[in-house]
């Protein structure tokens, strides 16, 4: 029986920009590599992605060419990614095993043709590098809940409000400035304040609604 032919896209990546050009043979040697093992295992290649002069440390999300990659793996139907070597991947292990957690989590496998199993192996090594990872990942959760509480809690000190529901001063400042004048008004007394709120939808200042304000809003109004 025949063998079914799986559809794969190829990635090469060069560290050093003295790596790259038609005299060297960084790509060529990898590309070599790459469809002896696609050819070996039943596998077509339906698009190659170039880093070149990009080092084997940068996070993967942060590479045009595997991104580029990443944008055009579902519609060409592959879901298999090759590399000569894990470390024409990767050559630093945390990038190695954060870029293989996210393909891994979208579904797609990553086979490097000098040693398939590589990233199916869960070694010691691996294991503790993701746990790593993690606690890491957790730490700078943590430190940015901590960072944005000790901010809101300074702009409280200085401005006295900093989230939740905007207040009416904050909102339609006229309508406070109105009803403390309208307060002030009268020598005879202080006016009430279903006064000031009938006065203030006489002068066109209504709530939300279009209806008058009612008196504690006016009292809220007054102290704000």
């Amino acid at each position: 029986m025949a063998k079914e032919i799986q559809k794969a896209v190829a990635y090469l990546r060069t560290s050093s920009a003295a790596n790259v050009g038609a005299d060297k043979d960084s790509d060529k040697r990898q590309r070599v590599a790459i469809e002896a093992f696609a050819k070996a295992n039943g596998f077509e290649i339906v698009g190659e992605y170039y880093d070149a002069a990009v080092s084997g440390a940068d996070p993967v999300t942060e590479r045009k060419g595997f991104m580029e990659m990443l944008g055009r793996v579902a519609s060409n139907g592959a879901k298999t990614i090759l590399v000569e070597s894990p470390d024409r991947f990767a050559r630093d292990l945390a990038v190695q095993l954060a870029g293989h957690d996210m393909l891994k989590g979208m579904g797609i496998a990553l086979i490097p043709a000098t040693a398939p199993d590589f990233f199916v192996e869960d070694t010691p090594t691996a294991v503790l590098v993701r746990q790593v990872l993690g606690a890491i990942a957790q730490f700078d959760k943590a430190s940015t809940v901590a960072k944005l509480a000790a901010a809101r809690k300074r702009k409280r000190e200085t401005a006295g409000k900093c989230e939740g529901r905007k207040s009416l001063a904050e909102l339609r400042p006229d309508v406070v400035e109105a009803a403390k004048r309208l307060r002030r008004k009268t020598k005879a007394g202080r006016m009430s304040l279903r006064a000031i709120s009938a006065e203030l939808a006489a002068q066109g200042h209504v709530n939300e609604r279009g209806k008058a304000f009612n008196p504690k809003s006016v009292a809220a109004m007054l102290v704000a």
